[in-house]
């Protein structure tokens, strides 16, 4: 199974930026399962933002137009642009990928305060 690491979180003022990265073990982020995902204390895991293998990318409503997904060439680097942050941003934020299977990396925080 494929082992992904994210990083790149961190504490940031509102209306600060953060880019995350996540590094796969393996040429992953062209299959149809890679995304990024948050969770927040005491709420349920979401999908933030997903990028098919054709490119297209997809976003939740809360993040549109502030939050951009990308990935480099060899396909073994997910990336989370993240613009404009607000305190409700804040949330342990995952990658996901796999062609059948999802992987799952292991969580990088995210603190926005006010």
């Amino acid at each position: 199974q494929v082992q992904l690491m994210e990083s790149g979180g961190g504490l940031v003022q509102a209306g600060g930026s953060l880019r995350l990265s996540c590094a796969a073990s393996e040429s992953i982020f062209n299959s149809k399962g890679t995304a990024w995902h948050r969770q927040a204390p005491g709420k349920q895991r979401e999908l933030v933002a997903r990028i098919y293998g054709s490119g297209t990318t997809d976003y939740a409503d809360s993040v549109k137009g502030r939050f951009k997904i990308s990935r480099d060439r060899g396909m073994r680097t997910l990336y989370l642009q993240m613009s404009d942050l607000k305190p409700e941003d804040t949330a342990v934020y995952y990658c996901s990928a796999g062609h059948v299977q999802l992987s799952w990396g292991q969580g990088t925080q995210v603190t926005v305060s006010s």
